[in-house]
């Protein structure tokens, strides 16, 4: 019978690192490199023409679409693929944020083969990769309450703007703040009402506040 391989993808911007990468891994028993680009952008495009990967490792900086940005967009729009941060950024901060956008782990750049063997296939079991970087403590800091799995269903510009309406501004002076139209700010309100199941600003408030999202 033949073994079931896990299929990867990489998006990285550099380019000897990503296609030595690439080589590793294909080199790894029951690992297929199925996707190696450049940014979030192009590993998106690729997505909608191919078949999609079970894994996807993803740098942080990468020009067109960050890791940031990629993390969140594969978790509203594939769900299914887990995705494992790789990058040379080691402060909490890039590790909170990766894993609030949908990352299932966070693996340095220098990590040996094994530890990376052994982030892919745990990930590819629909679990989170524990390590130096990611420990039970971070994640506490993360999910902090029964409710975390709504938290993490939240995208980036939903947070930004859920930090924003803790505040005392109008609804069109944060959208003025983002960068983005009053009805754009409609969207991003009506859509945490839907997801949370919240009726009122108050309410956005309040969940803000008990999830860790804004500080009192």
């Amino acid at each position: 019978m033949k073994e079931i391989s896990i299929k990867i993808a990489i998006a990285d911007d550099h380019v000897l690192f990503r296609k030595g990468l690439s080589m590793l891994l294909g080199q790894i028993p029951g690992f297929e490199v199925v996707c190696d680009v450049n940014n979030g952008a192009e590993l998106m495009e690729q997505l909608r023409q191919k078949d999609r990967p079970d894994v996807a490792l993803l740098d942080i900086r990468m020009p067109e679409m960050n890791g940031f940005e990629t993390a969140s967009s594969l978790y509203e729009t594939f769900p299914q693929i887990g995705v494992l941060a790789l990058s040379t950024l080691d402060d909490e901060l890039s590790v909170v944020k990766m894993i609030r956008n949908g990352a299932r782990g966070y693996v340095l750049k220098n990590a040996d083969t094994e530890e990376l063997r052994r982030a892919i296939t745990t990930i590819h079991k629909d679990g989170y990769f524990y390590n130096d970087m990611l420990s039970h403590s971070v994640m506490q800091q993360i999910v902090r309450h029964k409710d975390a799995a709504i938290t993490e269903k939240l995208t980036e510009r939903e947070i930004n703007f859920l930090q924003h309406a803790c505040s005392e501004m109008t609804y069109a002076e944060i959208a003025r703040a983002m960068f983005v139209s009053p009805r754009t700010v409609d969207g991003y309100r009506d859509a945490l009402f839907e997801k949370l199941d919240i009726k009122s600003r108050t309410g956005l408030v309040l969940f803000a506040i008990k999830n860790g999202i804004v500080a009192l």
